[in-house]
């Protein structure tokens, strides 16, 4: 009863004092500087600087990813018979939405990854929309971004929204509009344009929303040919930019030392448990910078990690036993992937360093293999053969196993 209490006194003194403040006035843009619902070089300088949109990627290198998926859709259409060919393209990429743990309760909000690479937009419940013109040819196109609009009640609770101003300032878009809008926009795109291909993924919508209204728009409408711009966008985002590198290699390293000190700590103790790593991990990740962990890790004591996808990580572990830990940080759209082995007690047994050395040459020589062009296929192959031949050394596996029984 308390506690009901003491939220309704919480929640009517948050709406008295905006009551008491104009509109202007609210203690949410009542500051020298504009907020928005993401960090800004004004809000956040020890994170991001000026021009960019997300710490280390400016609002150029996003206008060039937007620029180069329509250069990819006006390839992939160029290629079509004359009777097939489409001139006029929409492209629909939303956002994602928030989940609830409980009534009141969100989970961390994450991102469409898709949606984030082409804009950098971190709220939710939005839509970048980018169209052809009639009598211009691609790349060439116009960005809309819709987004929520301001709400001094909702942003009392949630943090600020940029709005529509404020996104258009950010992003480097032509439009900006409030999210409402995004239905009479489509219409009025699909009653100017005779025929023309709605790029959108039906398949893999990270917002339900969104979802509806474009299931029904395609109802309504004929004249339209459907393509998802998925395949095209992981085809963009399989180079990297020379920032985006920058920011990979950031990730790597603060998941790299996080370990290092996980295993130092790991050492020192005198009963080792997961939960205890996995806490760790975190912490060390997160007071070097990263948001969070990439995905949760497997810590995995012993026999445990022969499970794949061990994610308890409730056990004691053994002073005697090996420890697996498969973890990464997630660093401003960008994360990284390691696993590494180690003796919580310090020091590896015989038998134990036998197998590890195996695995590490075995690593090395994959890595040589790496500085020449070759399928991730062949890699594999290479490796189940390198292992093969490790394991019959250490007669882990009899020496007279084919290469078929060796590889399986």
């Amino acid at each position: 009863m308390a506690s009901r209490r003491s939220g309704f006194i919480l929640l009517s003194f948050k709406r008295n004092l905006h009551n008491r403040l104009s509109p202007n006035e609210n203690f949410i843009t009542k500051t020298k500087s504009r907020h928005y619902g993401q960090p800004v070089s004004s809000t956040h300088p020890h994170l991001i600087s000026e021009g960019q949109v997300t710490p280390g990627l400016r609002k150029e290198e996003f206008l060039q990813r937007r620029t180069r998926l329509m250069e990819s859709i006006s390839k992939c259409h160029g290629q079509t018979n004359d009777k097939m060919k489409y001139d006029n393209h929409i492209v629909v990429i939303p956002s994602a939405t928030k989940s609830y743990m409980s009534e009141k309760i969100p989970y961390i909000f994450h991102q469409n990854s898709d949606f984030l690479y082409t804009t950098g937009f971190q709220e939710p419940d939005s839509v970048l929309v980018l169209h052809s013109h009639a009598d211009k040819t691609l790349p060439r196109h116009t960005s809309s971004i819709f987004v929520q609009k301001r709400d001094p009640e909702t942003e009392l609770w949630d943090g600020p929204r940029s709005g529509v101003d404020g996104a258009l300032n950010l992003l480097g878009v032509d439009e900006s509009q409030e999210i409402n809008s995004l239905e009479t926009y489509l219409v009025k795109f699909h009653e100017s344009k005779k025929r023309y291909v709605l790029w959108y993924d039906f398949y893999n919508s990270p917002n339900p929303r969104i979802h509806e209204i474009m299931r029904k728009f395609v109802d309504k409408s004929f004249k339209i040919s459907c393509e998802s711009p998925r395949p095209l966008l992981q085809s963009l985002r399989l180079i990297k930019s020379n920032s985006e590198i920058e920011l990979m290699k950031k990730s790597c390293e603060i998941a790299s030392d996080a370990f290092i000190r996980v295993m130092r700590f790991s050492n020192e103790r005198e009963e080792c448990n997961e939960n205890d790593l996995h806490a760790r991990m975190e912490y060390e990740c997160r007071i070097r910078g990263a948001k969070y962990l990439a995905y949760p890790p497997v810590v995995a004591g012993g026999n445990r990690a022969n499970i794949i996808h061990y994610i308890n990580n409730n056990q004691v572990i053994a002073p005697n036993e090996l420890v697996l830990m498969d973890a990464g940080c997630y660093l401003h759209g960008y994360i990284s992937d390691i696993t590494r082995t180690w003796p919580v007690g310090g020091k590896y047994s015989s038998a134990q360093k036998a197998l590890y050395q195996a695995i590490l040459e075995i690593q090395e020589q994959l890595l040589s293999l790496c500085h020449q062009r070759i399928s991730l296929d062949k890699l594999h192959i290479s490796f189940t053969k390198l292992l093969g031949e490790k394991l019959k050394e250490l007669a882990l596996i009899s020496s007279r196993s084919t290469e078929a029984e060796a590889y399986q």
